[in-house]
């Protein structure tokens, strides 16, 4: 039987996402106060692809360059997750799919992403662009962090008001690194 390299680093990618995951159940230090979520979120304005600009670093994103994720609606009511990023080939990515739920209907703003059955965690939108323009994601242990794009890039100036609130949430913006893109 051969393995193809392609079929390597998919699975990789596969092994990272469930091991990011079963992390996620981290709890936030005491000392903190809870994470703050936006008021609500349009599901249907947030669908669609969003770059990442920043994010903490993770070994499982080790090498991505122009990592997205694209977000459907599905008809049980769910979102249909597609992460990827490319680590070599520009012809082919790495990717992972997986399922979201809403955990707070009331607001939208609380959900949980799977990618691997029984491994789920905890996916906040704490900003978000009143034209959807950008997201940033959290985790209430602060942990994690993305913040994502419509484009590519970004404006500086824009970019450092979301630092700023993101420091208002308590985190530490000199870990987050920029996300290499493709220009």
């Amino acid at each position: 039987m051969k393995i193809s390299l392609t079929c390597i680093r998919n699975s990789t990618a596969l092994v990272g996402a469930a091991l990011l995951l079963a992390g996620c159940a981290a709890q936030r230090s005491p000392d903190l106060p809870p994470l703050e979520v936006v008021p609500r979120v349009d599901l249907a304005r947030y669908m669609g692809t969003w770059h990442e600009i920043a994010s903490f670093p993770t070994w499982f994103q080790k090498g991505c360059i122009a990592s997205t994720a694209t977000y459907a609606l599905r008809d049980d009511g769910r979102v249909g997750v597609l992460n990827q990023c490319y680590k070599g080939s520009i012809d082919n990515p790495d990717s992972v799919s997986g399922t979201a739920w809403i955990v707070d209907p009331a607001t939208n703003t609380k959900l949980k992403v799977q990618f691997f059955w029984p491994f789920s965690g905890d996916y906040w939108i704490i900003d978000l662009d009143p034209g959807y323009e950008y997201a940033v994601v959290g985790h209430p242990s602060r942990e994690y962090l993305w913040i994502l794009s419509r484009s590519p890039q970004m404006d500086e100036a824009r970019f450092e008001r979301i630092l700023d609130r993101l420091k208002q949430q308590h985190y530490d913006t000199s870990r987050l690194a920029r996300t290499r893109q493709f220009f």
